[in-house]
This record gives structure tokens, C-alpha cells and sequence, in this order.
């Protein structure tokens, strides 16, 4: 076994050695829980799905963590009286919690809240302070900011230089010595909420959204770790920070940093600007969720998937004749006693070679569909026994790829449902909030009285509307 990954910081296909042997530790950056999960959300979290899938088939022990950045300036600006910002990051969570479901995207080992790592930030942030690495802002806000200048390797991991880079925009730059430098702890502002500050040594705050990853990274994996992972807008400033900020701090951090390419829509990236976003909810709802994933995953993880009408109707077609082998060989080795039942096979050599090669999924799927396409003609010619076995290599394969018709049962379906189900009713329930907001009364009751007809119970709460079935 020799597994090879493209490691983002080294720019080159590496060969991929466990830092302690059998078993891998995997930090990918999870949601921050702002707004409703698009289509990009889940393709990230498929492709380090997979990368878990098959380290675990190749009998490594993943512990895999995957935080919620429940905490941030965009969480904060999203909130309202009637909603406030913890309430926001709730719910918003379990939107991409039912996504991931419907996708068949296995839970992390952990899924730490960046809410309930702020000991672990601040202890990381004194250290910097301690190793002069990082600074208290002398204008009074209580703002904690690390020095870009102090750590001669910043920029190693986008192979930029510090003279080259453009100013940091996470904070105001009161306070900062030098304009690139960038937030580990933000002191509270008077328009924030009470809820939304920590008690800290350097007065009440927040942490900065980089040193959020850093903690929660060093308390469930340590100092040193395999896999980073994340998707490619992330690397900067992001992950850069993250680098500068653990190791200036003395941990080894990430041996290797994997980051998957972005999805967008008929050649254009998706923005609420343009209104071409798509949401993981419409997009679960415009085909069955095995064909969503066998969708996301098709493309090699590090490119780019440009979406286009049409795209999951060309993928039901590509999964269709799968199953559709799959049934067939099934009920010929039933009406054929003399041919034994074929145990679970390995996957064929050349699947596991291009899985082995960067998660090569594009060319495992070739192969995939070859072993249908002679599944099939052994069907013709009569060979029952060697469709047998073919049967048994596909779904071996499938089953990788978490792509086994029989593991999408009812459960998987009915997470698929409840996703949509979340999704209208929180329309309907917008539509109904503007109609009482421009005192359309008689507007509202109607929502009112269509979700009651559903069965779907709606309360006005202090915090806003909540419902239940």
C-alpha cells in the first residue's frame, strides 16, 4: 500500500506516511454557521468523506474532526431581536447537519464548537503574547492581534512573501502595528451582545475566526497532526494564519494540508450577488441524494465542478445503469441454483491504484463502470458465475464510495425529506413574518392556516416563530 495526496503547502504529489503507524489524524475546517448550506458546503465535506472512506479502508484508524464556527462577526450580523446570534448558529447548524445526512456523510469522531473551545484559544493566544508573537493593542479595546513581522515564515504555505501581501481586513486597523497583521482576540464592541463576550485576561471578547482552529485542532488531535483539510478559497488567509499562529506557537501542526477545488454554476462563481447560489436543501430535492453524492463525487476533489442544468440528469443516467446491473445479476444468480452466492470480494487492483493516487475517484468510477459494462455482457452470454463475481467487485466498490444502493435506506431518504420539508416551511414562515411586518394580517393567517392544514404547528415565541410537526 502506497497512498498518495497532493499536499497544498509542498505544491507536489507526496507520499503519505501516518506520523504515528495505523492510524491518521484529519482536521478539516467545518461550516461557520451563518446561513443555510449551498452546494459548495457539500462537496467539501464529500471529498474529505471519501479521503476518511478510504484511509479506513486501507485499514487505517481515522479520527477525524470537522469543527462549527459558531461564533463570528457574520453570525453576529445575521442576528435580530427576535433571533439572536446563538440561536442563528443552532439552527443553521442542524440545516448542515440534515445535508450532510441526506448525503450519507459519515459524523466526525468529534464536531467541536468553536463556543466551547474559548479556554483553549486564550491559553494559545498567552503563549504567542509569552513568546512575543502576538500583542495587546495599546488604544484600550482590549483587541490582541499577532505580528505578521515576528514569524519569519509566514506566507510558507501560499508561497507568498508578507511584502507582497494585501492588508488584513478581519479587524479595524486601530491598534494593529502593522496592517497585516491580524485578530486572535477581539474585545467586546458596543453594539455586540452581552452573550457574544468572554471574560478573558485581556479584557471581555471574542476570539478572532483563525485562532478558533488552532485550539480546537491542538485539543482533539495535539500539537501535531496528518490532514488538514479544506476548501481551496480557505488557504488564505485562513489556513496561512493558522499555520503562522500554531507553529509560532511551538506546535508541529499539519504534516500535510489537502484542499478540495470549488463548485460554480455555468462557468460562474456562485455569490448571493448574482443569485446563483444554490442551496444544499433545492439541491437534495432535485434528485435522490445517492445521485447528488455520486455527482459531487465524480469530479477529482482538488478541480473545480461547474455545475449546469442537466448535470444530475446525466448522473441519475450514470448510477441508473449501475443499479440497474446490480438487479440484474441479483435476480440471475436467484433463478440459477447451481451458481453459489459470491462473498464481499477486495476492490479490483485498479480501483484501489487510482484511489491510492490522490483520491483518484474519476478514474476508480472507470473502472466502476467497466466492471458493469462486462457484468452486463457475461449477463448476455449466458455467464451467470462471472456476473456473480463482477456484482461483487461493483458493489465492493460502492461501498467505498458510500455509494451501496442497499446503504441508502429509509433513514437516509427520510433525512433527505426532513432537509426540504426544514426549507419550505422556513420560507413560508418568512413570507408570513413580512406580511405581518407590512400589516398584512389577512396574508399572514393564510401562512398561518396552510401550515396548520400540514400539520406543522407554529408558535410565536420572544425569540421569534418556532414550529413542530
Amino acid at each position: 500500500m502506497s497512498i498518495r495526496l497532493y499536499d497544498s503547502k509542498a505544491q507536489a504529489l507526496v507520499d503519505f506516511t501516518p506520523r504515528e503507524a495505523g492510524k491518521v489524524g484529519m482536521y478539516v475546517c467545518g461550516p461557520t454557521v451563518q446561513s443555510s448550506p449551498h452546494i459548495g458546503h457539500l462537496r467539501s465535506a464529500l471529498a474529505y468523506d471519501l479521503w476518511r472512506r478510504w484511509f479506513t479502508y486501507r485499514g487505517l484508524d481515522v479520527t477525524f474532526v470537522r469543527n462549527v464556527t459558531d461564533i463570528d462577526d457574520k453570525v453576529l450580523d445575521n442576528a435580530s431581536e427576535k433571533e439572536p446570534w446563538w440561536a442563528v448558529a443552532y439552527r443553521v447548524e442542524l440545516e448542515f447537519t440534515r445535508g450532510y445526512t441526506a448525503l450519507g456523510i459519515l459524523p466526525p469522531t468529534y464536531e467541536p464548537r468553536a463556543t466551547a473551545s474559548i479556554p483553549g484559544m486564550q491559553e494559545l493566544i498567552a503563549e504567542l503574547i509569552a513568546k512575543d508573537h502576538a500583542y495587546i493593542a495599546d488604544d484600550g479595546t482590549g483587541d490582541v492581534f499577532f505580528s505578521v513581522a515576528s514569524w519569519s515564515e509566514y506566507g510558507v504555505l501560499t508561497n507568498q512573501r508578507p511584502d507582497d501581501m494585501a492588508d488584513s481586513a478581519d479587524a479595524a486597523t486601530r491598534g494593529k502595528r502593522d496592517p497585516r497583521d491580524f485578530a486572535l482576540w477581539k474585545g467586546t464592541k458596543r453594539r455586540e451582545p452581552d452573550s457574544a463576550s468572554w471574560n478573558s485576561p485581556w479584557g471581555p471578547g471574542r476570539p478572532g475566526w483563525h485562532i478558533e482552529c488552532s485550539a480546537m485542532s491542538r485539543r482533539y488531535l495535539g500539537p501535531a497532526f496528518d490532514i488538514h483539510g479544506g476548501g481551496l478559497d480557505l488557504r488564505f488567509p485562513h489556513h496561512e494564519n493558522e499555520l503562522a499562529q500554531s507553529t509560532a506557537a511551538g506546535d508541529a501542526f499539519a504534516t500535510h494540508w489537502v484542499h478540495n477545488g470549488l463548485v460554480v454554476v455555468e462557468g460562474q462563481k456562485m455569490s448571493k450577488s448574482l443569485g446563483n447560489s444554490i442551496y444544499a436543501a433545492e439541491f437534495l430535492a432535485a434528485a435522490r441524494p445517492v445521485v447528488v453524492r455520486y455527482y459531487l463525487g465524480s469530479a477529482h476533489y482538488r478541480s473545480s465542478i461547474d455545475y449546469h442544468p442537466g448535470s444530475l440528469v446525466e448522473a441519475e443516467a450514470a448510477y441508473s445503469r449501475i443499479e440497474g446491473f446490480l438487479a440484474r445479476a441479483a435476480a440471475a444468480v436467484e433463478a440459477t441454483p447451481e451458481v453459489e452466492q459470491t462473498g464481499a470480494l477486495p476492490v479490483p487492483d485498479a480501483f484501489a491504484m487510482a484511489m491510492d493516487d490522490d483520491l483518484g475517484v474519476p478514474q476508480a468510477l472507470g473502472v466502476l463502470h467497466e466492471t458493469v459494462r462486462q457484468g452486463n455482457a457475461a449477463l448476455d452470454a449466458g455467464d451467470v458465475a462471472r456476473a456473480a463475481r463482477l456484482r461483487a467487485e461493483a458493489l465492493a466498490m460502492l461501498g467505498v464510495l458510500g455509494l451501496d444502493p442497499a446503504e441508502w435506506t429509509v433513514s437516509t431518504q427520510g433525512a433527505a425529506a426532513d432537509a426540504v420539508l426544514g426549507s419550505l416551511v422556513e420560507q413560508l414562515i418568512g413570507e408570513r413574518e413580512a406580511a405581518r411586518s407590512s400589516k398584512d394580517f389577512a396574508a399572514a393567517d393564510r401562512v398561518r392556516d396552510t401550515l396548520a392544514a400540514a400539520g406543522v404547528v407554529l408558535e410565536d415565541t420572544p425569540t421569534g416563530p418556532k414550529w413542530s410537526i
